[in-house]
């Protein structure tokens, strides 16, 4: 069986893909979610309280539609990222990478030796189908896509040498994460934040990697895939819930002091 990554085609073949984030943490509303057609839908192991077992779920469920389950994971630790592979996940989303050399650290995570230190116990992973795909530890290293975030300043000025590493295949520019970096905590939408994400997304389409981002505003994600990027998330499930839930009780009379205004399309990413 060939390696088989179809998300980490359409990157290499520069065509954008549409993401919808997933911090409910629960397997029923991933597989909801997985009906809407959505190119990829990122499970969230750095701000949903998901840890290996309810990624796993999440990664079963979205298995039978056509939409791919990115992870993130909460940290590019090498143990950790063994287990993700080893239980599915083909394609990776990494926080706070700020350098060249971590950047190398995580790809070599991502890789079995002699290329990598990924730990060789794929017989009993769900990744191999337990053994029946006979020749996973062939193709196992060209199936994952790596997709690394940076989100602070210190970022941004090594992004030329992120970019070069081999084995990073896309760059995740953070909006939150940077404008609290910049000065402008819980104001990605400030110019000065905007002018260096589209900046960052020029560098990382310049570099032939894929760029990609968050963003709740239509507006400003059209901008972003207009400039080139090919996977930008465009929603969360649980801000979308309880946004619709917030207004739906507005129309029946407010809710009292519980009920909180929804946030701006330029804020409601601002824990992402």
């Amino acid at each position: 069986m060939p390696a088989h990554n179809p998300f980490k085609t359409a990157l290499a073949e520069r065509r954008s893909q549409i993401g919808l984030w997933l911090s409910m943490a629960d397997p029923y509303l991933a597989e909801a979610a997985a009906t809407t057609r959505f190119d990829w839908l990122l499970i969230d192991g750095e701000h949903a309280p998901n840890d290996v077992r309810s990624t796993l779920a999440a990664l079963q469920t979205v298995a039978a539609h056509p939409s791919e389950a990115v992870v993130r994971v909460v940290e590019g630790n090498t143990a950790l990222i063994k287990q993700m592979l080893d239980i599915g996940a083909r394609t990776l989303l990494v926080p706070m990478v700020d350098t060249a050399e971590q950047a190398r650290a995580i790809v070599s995570a991502t890789r079995y030796p002699p290329l990598g230190v990924r730990g060789v116990g794929s017989a009993v992973g769900r990744a191999s189908q337990w053994s029946a795909r006979t020749d996973y530890l062939n193709i196992a290293d060209d199936e994952v896509c790596l997709l690394v975030q940076a989100e602070t300043t210190t970022a941004l000025a090594s992004l030329d040498a992120i970019c070069a590493v081999d084995g990073v295949h896309g760059v995740f520019i953070g909006p939150a994460d940077l404008a609290a970096s910049m000065g402008h905590r819980g104001n990605p939408g400030h110019p000065e934040v905007q002018a260096a994400i589209e900046a960052a997304m020029k560098t990382i389409i310049a570099s032939g990697k894929a760029a990609g981002t968050l963003t709740s505003d239509p507006v400003l994600a059209q901008r972003y895939l207009d400039l080139g990027c090919t996977f930008v998330a465009v929603g969360v499930d649980v801000l979308m819930f309880v946004n619709a839930a917030r207004k739906l009780r507005a129309q029946f009379g407010g809710g009292g002091s519980a009920t909180a205004p929804a946030p701006s399309p330029a804020k409601a990413g601002a824990a992402y």
